[in-house]
């Protein structure tokens, strides 16, 4: 007497290529962000005020495990596009800020009926989270203006300055001294 014949399932028969689930966990990545690390070391050697062994080995430490703790917090990997697009706006920035203190102090002591206050609606040209809140935290580290609401549906930060003469002309400035060059550095989302 022969077994009876085994039938296999269609599936069995005809295999499917696996495919990624995207339910699958994200896989952790021993240095997530490296540069993030290289920064993090040379701040806390700064901070230190010491670049002995024990600070090194310390701070090497803190740089990679604080970046693969909190890896799962960073929707994506920044990518730098233009290393010295951003040097150059680093140094806009520090060059802005120094200047507007400058004119604020002067405004400030000065008469205050001669300001002109104003609230800005900038539209933006950039896409990604985090160059949208770059930008906001940097027209609000400026003196004299803020960022004061960002509106996604109609893709626009709402500025508060102290004194604006032309508001066309200081969305432009904002627009050109602050988004082009973020935009150029780290815009890596795809345009809506």
């Amino acid at each position: 007497m022969n077994p009876p014949p085994t039938v296999k399932p269609e599936s069995a028969m005809n295999p499917q290529p696996a495919t990624p689930s995207s339910t699958a966990p994200k896989v952790r990545s021993w240095f997530p962000h490296a540069g993030l690390s290289v920064f993090m070391l040379l701040l806390w050697l700064l901070l230190a005020n010491d670049v002995s062994v024990g600070q090194v080995v310390l701070g090497s430490i803190l740089a990679w495990v604080i970046p693969w703790f909190t890896q799962g917090f960073w929707p994506e990997s920044l990518r730098l596009r233009h290393p010295l697009v951003l040097i150059k706006f680093v140094l806009v920035v520090f060059w802005d800020i120094l200047i507007a203190n400058l004119i604020l102090a002067v405004r400030i002591l000065g008469p205050i009926n001669k300001l002109q206050p104003a609230f800005m609606q900038v539209p933006l040209d950039i896409h990604h989270e985090f160059t949208i809140t770059l930008f906001a935290s940097t027209i609000s580290l400026t003196p004299g203006t803020v960022s004061a609401d960002l509106n996604m549906e109609e893709k626009c930060l709402l500025v508060h300055s102290l004194h604006v003469t032309d508001i066309d002309a200081a969305i432009a400035e904002i627009k050109q001294r602050y988004e082009a060059p973020l935009k150029e550095v780290f815009e890596c989302s795809p345009q809506p």
